[in-house]
């Protein structure tokens, strides 16, 4: 699998090493106006391979995504202490604008990965500039945020993050959604898990695991001056289940034409990930409540890409 990774600052450079070690692509293009910062990170990398796998790691120019099977845009203004990340689009979207248009200029045919911030509007931007299907060009989304959330729950019920199943939905932001309603793990609904090993999720619980959630972005950055890590790992993630053709369910960024009454929106919801990107999207069961904070989710991002 090659993958051409746009951006090779904090996120770009660490989800280049971890599709190295995880094996996932043979061949890695770092990209990067400053070409010696591109060159020194990939060349770094490089020197990784032989305790992982033999992929060819190095610096070049969007000439040599040809082929590519993904691009991955990192690329971007970095939020800031307190900035929310609707905050930094006026400051990436014309760096955008030069990006996608170099990416289909000279590979038309990759799947487009965004992770850049606000992901959800700049993905929508992205595929609005490449002309692609909408199942080829997709964000990073919530995919993070779910894993936060499987994190934290599972630290609390002293079980792998790995066998709890729960989602973070709508934007990546303030106003996502944790759906507390269909957690589940063993069978059991999350609640009743907790119970029966004297775990109980109570209000309390449930408040500070929101909170560290939603928030996880500020306080990381708050202190060390960015996320890098966990986001390599999601989108190492996504990009092996398009090259294994996987079908895996993650909570991507994608065009909606309807979410809760809001028309043409990209957002994160439970999608089928493959070789074709998105292959399609399951709408998941919500009670009342959930449904009304995903439309106002939805609502706010509409309303902030109609305002630009």
């Amino acid at each position: 699998m090659k993958i051409g990774i746009i951006g090779a600052g904090q996120v770009g450079s660490a989800t280049a090493f971890a599709l190295v070690l995880r094996g996932v692509a043979r061949e890695v293009i770092l990209i990067d106006n400053n070409e010696k910062k591109a060159q020194a990170e990939a060349l770094d990398i490089s020197h990784a391979t032989t305790f992982a796998y033999a992929s060819k790691v190095y610096a070049g120019t969007y000439r040599d995504l040809k082929n590519a099977d993904v691009v991955i845009i990192t690329a971007g203004a970095n939020q800031r202490p307190g900035e929310t990340r609707l905050d930094l689009m006026e400051r990436n979207a014309a760096i955008f604008k030069s990006i996608v248009g170099q990416i289909i200029e000279n590979v038309p045919n990759a799947i487009i990965l965004v992770a850049s911030n606000p992901v959800d509007i700049l993905t929508e931007y992205a595929l609005k500039l490449s002309g692609l299907p909408k199942n080829r060009v997709f964000g990073s989304g919530t995919i993070l945020d779910t894993s936060r959330f499987r994190t934290l729950l599972g630290e609390y019920l002293g079980l792998s993050s790995k066998s709890i199943h729960a989602n973070v939905l709508g934007e990546h932001g303030d106003s996502e959604v944790l759906v507390w309603s269909n957690c589940d793990a063993g069978t059991l609904p999350i609640a009743t898990l907790g119970t029966d090993i004297n775990r109980p999720l109570t209000p309390e619980i449930k408040a500070e695991i929101d909170d560290n959630v939603r928030n996880a972005a500020y306080k990381i950055i708050d202190g060390k001056g960015a996320t890098f890590y966990g986001i390599a790992g999601g989108l190492t993630r996504i990009c092996q289940a398009i090259g294994t053709n996987e079908n895996a369910i993650l909570t991507v960024s994608s065009f909606h034409e309807n979410v809760e009454g809001i028309k043409d929106i990209c957002l994160s919801l439970p999608a089928v990930v493959n070789k074709n990107g998105i292959e399609k999207v399951i709408y998941p069961r919500l009670t009342d409540e959930e449904h009304e904070l995903l439309r106002i989710s939805a609502q706010k991002l509409k309303d902030y890409v109609q305002s630009e």
